[in-house]
């Protein structure tokens, strides 16, 4: 029965993360994104389902906007936006572990600001401008940080703080 809720929980956290981005697809893809799914990266701080859910979540949403035309990057961005996330879920989930409410509203929504400047960063630079300089990657980079900041601590935190209000996220994620 644990198993099934898991499964459960990561698959309606991957097919929300997929929605919200198709819902969103015109901000969601390109050199200056603002993906609002990318606020549902602060749930491993509540559910280990996320980390999955969240990467799935993703690649759906990067393998069907390239089929559709809407994400320039391409095919390859489903590996390695995936990664990006995988590897920012692991972090966000360890960052949950932590006592400290502060340290926690600060630091969960950091690993996916961070991976995916660096990654998408270096993705846009090689795969939608041709060119790998160490202008246009710090160039890159810092528009994916800005859009990544913008989605995960304007919108992330306060859905943290709603989740954890009354223990909401214990009632959702059991």
């Amino acid at each position: 029965m644990k198993n099934t809720k898991t499964i459960t929980r990561a698959a309606m956290i991957a097919g929300l993360y997929a929605a919200i981005t198709f819902a969103t697809f015109f901000m969601s893809f390109g050199a200056v994104q603002y993906r609002v799914s990318e606020a549902l990266t602060i749930l491993p701080v509540f559910t280990a389902s996320a980390i999955p859910g969240l990467s799935v979540g993703c690649a759906i949403a990067n393998l069907v906007g390239f089929m559709l035309g809407v994400n320039p990057v391409g095919a390859l961005d489903a590996v390695f936006g995936t990664a990006a996330t995988l590897i920012a879920a692991l972090i966000t989930w360890r960052i949950g572990k932590c006592k400290s409410r502060v340290v926690r509203y600060t630091l969960a929504p950091l690993p996916p600001v961070l991976l995916n400047a660096v990654i998408v960063g270096f993705e846009i630079c090689v795969f939608f401008v041709g060119t790998l300089t160490w202008e246009t990657f710090l160039v890159n980079a810092f528009l994916v940080f800005i859009g990544e900041a913008v989605v995960c601590y304007v919108l992330g935190v306060p859905l943290m703080a709603v989740l954890e209000h009354k223990d909401r996220a214990k009632h959702i994620f059991g």
